[in-house]
């Protein structure tokens, strides 16, 4: 696994100091970083936490958790871009550059986590607290097992790595099996969950973060190695552990969703766990999604890049229904859209197409971000929001039922409801509730991991699910306000299997550790 190791040992001499530098990611530079006089503090250790959120260590997975939990389930094409065409259309090789761009991403994080985890056991100054040592490794403990919950949901069996020293003698590893990769996720999170603070700056997690993703991993676990029905004990831990955020974090949904994606809403109560992106940074280590995905450059930094746009496809429009325009508007531009906060200074934009608009924020002056650049978009990408965690826990409280009105699974379905301004739901099965995630997480990467969720217990159904998508786009005539399927410009694609739920890992990898090809192993 070259690109992994190539990662982590240079991670072994020196600290994760490259990418964000506003707020709490205010940091020093690398030269003022060693093992002699740094941890000296919990400053320092907070200092040292704070690089784990975003910039270099993240910026290899930006693209992949967007194109995966969208392009992968049929949500969006860009058809100029032969890897992305691969996701969508399921012909993906082992030469994939955004599977390769995901998996070194994640690993790299994992090498810093790493990093800080050991180095503050290792070389902390016994004069700082016991508390702040274990909360500053509870972060680096949650943003691991954010990682590894992402390898494992992807490609399933992967190595687990939890010293990077060990690489240096041992480079060559085997995966370890998924039972066991869910295992390690949880006993982070777990740990996490006990040492994180109730409550903290914005921006950093505590423990409803870690309990929010404990809900979350048990959930996706309960159906792993099912037929038909899920693991009822880890039901109930994913209904305790969601329970608990929806109930007792004192934490309520932004009130509204439109304006929850603009940048000035950034790490607002309801985001839980997000990437921390700053301006002015520079290539390699900002958000570039407005960059790449943007449908103008009229309506981005400095005027530049808007190549191409994420189009949409019918499946996911026929997804919301009349009532539902306020989430639509937020994720998706039809052409005709007026968007007064995009370009305001020049009177708003007018969108001439159909593509994805969240992500979508506009430019420098918009942002009131004069060091805004289009490498470096200052929106923070939340991974975990509380709509998600209302949704995991009504999931849960359905769980092997066919169907449920429980009161305390349509209260908190029904608030995400609310504030989209839809109707409330009066029952709830398992079709609803997917439905709803996909609507409300839209290019949040969800929808893809909620198949894969799917198919560990019911593969059939999830198999159906994609096969029977209408993966073609749609023109939208905003006069007649009339939107027409384009059925003669599909793309065409292999039938999914169950092994289309798997990436592959990269050809890259196999070649330089051969023991990946082979049975995963036990890790405990």
């Amino acid at each position: 696994m070259k690109p992994i190791y190539k990662i982590v040992i240079i991670l072994l001499f020196s600290a994760a100091i490259a990418g964000c530098k506003k707020s709490f990611l205010d940091r020093p530079s690398t030269s003022q970083i060693s093992s002699d006089n740094f941890y000296q503090s919990p400053s320092d250790l907070r200092l040292a936490t704070a690089n784990l959120y975003g910039g270099a260590p993240w910026w290899q997975w930006q693209q992949p958790w967007l194109l995966f939990g969208d392009v992968l389930p049929g949500t969006a094409l860009y058809s100029y871009y032969g890897d992305l065409m691969q996701l969508y259309s399921r012909t993906i090789t082992g030469q994939n550059g955004i599977v390769s761009s995901g998996w070194t991403g994640l690993y790299n994080v994992i090498g810093q986590c790493n990093m800080v985890i050991n180095a503050i056991q290792q070389q902390a100054s016994a004069s700082i607290p016991a508390v702040n040592k274990s909360q500053a490794i509870a972060e680096a403990r949650f943003i691991r097992a954010v990682a590894y919950y992402h390898l494992v949901v992807y490609w399933g069996a992967v190595p687990i790595i939890e010293d990077n020293t060990k690489l240096v003698n041992n480079p060559l590893l085997n995966r370890n099996t998924v039972p066991d990769v869910y295992k390690f996720i949880t006993l982070d999170l777990t740990y996490a969950a006990q040492n994180l603070p109730a409550a903290d700056v914005a921006g950093r997690v505590t423990t409803w973060s870690a309990q929010g993703m404990l809900g979350k991993v048990y959930l996706t676990m309960s159906g792993w190695g099912q037929s038909g029905t899920r693991n009822q004990a880890l039901l109930d831990s994913a209904k305790k552990y969601a329970g608990n955020v929806c109930k007792n974090s004192g934490l309520t949904l932004f009130p509204s969703y439109y304006d929850l994606f603009k940048t000035q809403n950034n790490d607002n109560p309801e985001s839980l766990f997000a990437l921390q992106w700053a301006p002015g940074v520079g290539y390699g280590y900002g958000n570039v999604l407005p960059v790449y995905y943007s449908p103008s450059a009229t309506i981005n930094a400095q005027k530049s890049g808007g190549w191409e746009t994420l189009q949409i496809t019918w499946d996911l429009y026929q997804m919301y229904t009349a009532k539902d325009s306020i989430r639509r508007k937020a994720t998706i531009m039809l052409t005709g859209d007026y968007y007064p906060e995009l370009d305001a200074a020049d009177g708003g934009y007018t969108s001439t197409g159909i593509c994805m608009k969240k992500h979508i924020i506009g430019n420098e002056k918009d942002n009131n971000s004069p060091t805004m650049t289009m490498w470096s978009s200052p929106e923070h990408n939340a991974m975990l929001r509380l709509a998600d965690v209302y949704l995991v826990y009504a999931e849960a409280i359905l769980g092997n039922n066919a169907s449920t009105s429980d009161g305390d699974a349509l209260l908190y379905f029904n608030k995400v409801r609310a504030r989209a301004g839809v109707d409330p739901a009066l029952m709830l099965n398992a079709d609803t509730i997917l439905r709803e995630r996909r609507i409300e997480l839209a290019f949040e990467g969800q929808y893809w991991i909620d198949l894969v969720r799917l198919s560990y217990y019911n593969p059939s159904k999830a198999i159906n699910i994609l096969n029977a998508q209408k993966r073609y786009t749609f023109t939208y005539d905003p006069k007649a306000r009339v939107a027409t399927p384009d059925t003669t410009a599909t793309v065409t694609t292999l039938p999914a299997t169950i092994s289309a739920f798997t990436l592959p890992i990269p050809a890259s990898e196999i070649s330089t550790d051969p023991k990946l090809a082979q049975p995963a192993v036990p890790y405990y």
